[in-house]
């Protein structure tokens, strides 16, 4: 894969360039110190991925992203910053991840299969991130507040620099989105800054199942399944969610477990 790293800072951008010259996965790795010379880069060269730090000078990363969907075939890119505050307005372009610095290894690796993951669906268009309206401010956590008898479980997202309770049970299903998660809503969604292994592990009681390594998705939203098709779906609300085989015998599982069965 031949990849674009663009940052104007000389020492992480031959840091970046020095790790992802050590991923096998990686093959000529073009160098752009500010967003000028990453546009023409993309205009000249064949780059099948790239790598954007947001604050350069002139054109900044966010530029270049928006820039990126003007193109016939638009690489799919991954912001590489120090910056923590810019993950949904990443999202939104349409970026495969947000990877924070300082950059380990094993994080970019992660990043480096994403953009593999989504070339093969057909580049950044095609990373199945379904329409929904974007969420203004990210919360740092998303545990839900234990029900009581008369309340559902409530879940903390930040919104607008404010904090908004909103039903755990209102909740359809939950989109990774790198080292963040989305929450999906009737209304619309929330990034949440919490890893999708914990939501899973955390929420699995009240009725989430993981389907595929980017969805999680609440039983109770759930309105037609086709696991037996080659290309195992579930319908929640009006999006129409992938199945992973490696996932479908555990979600065949869930499923069975809460079937209505008639007495004996």
């Amino acid at each position: 894969m031949t990849v674009l790293v663009a940052d104007d800072e000389q020492p992480a951008l031959d840091e970046l360039a020095f790790l992802l010259g050590h991923d096998e996965r990686i093959g000529t790795i073009h160098r752009a110190s500010n967003g000028a010379d990453a546009l023409r880069i993309l205009t000249q060269e064949a780059i099948d991925a790239v790598f954007l730090d947001i604050h350069m000078p002139g054109l900044s990363g966010i530029d270049l992203a928006r820039a990126l969907g003007h193109f016939d075939r638009r690489p799919p890119f991954v912001f590489v910053t120090a910056d923590e505050e810019r993950a949904i307005e990443a999202f939104d372009l349409s970026a495969v991840d947000y990877v924070l610095k300082p950059v380990r290894a094993e994080r970019l690796a992660r990043a480096v299969g994403r953009l593999l993951e989504a070339r093969a669906a057909g580049g950044a268009d095609a990373t199945s991130a379904p329409p929904v309206a974007a969420a203004p401010a990210a919360a740092p956590a998303a545990s839900a507040a234990p029900p009581t008898a008369s309340t559902p479980a409530l879940v903390a997202v930040s919104l607008g620099g404010t904090t908004r309770m909103i039903r755990q049970d209102s909740i359809q299903f939950v989109q990774a989105q790198g080292d963040y998660a989305r929450l999906h809503t009737e209304d619309g969604s929330y990034l949440v800054r919490v890893p999708m292994s914990d939501l899973e592990r955390q929420w699995s009681a009240a009725g989430f199942v993981r389907i595929h390594r980017s969805y999680l998705v609440s039983l109770a939203h759930v309105s037609r399944l086709r696991l037996s098709a080659s290309s195992p779906t579930v319908l929640v609300g009006a999006t129409e969610l992938p199945v992973s085989r490696r996932l479908l015998p555990a979600l065949r599982d869930r499923v069975a477990a809460n079937r209505i069965r008639p007495r004996a």
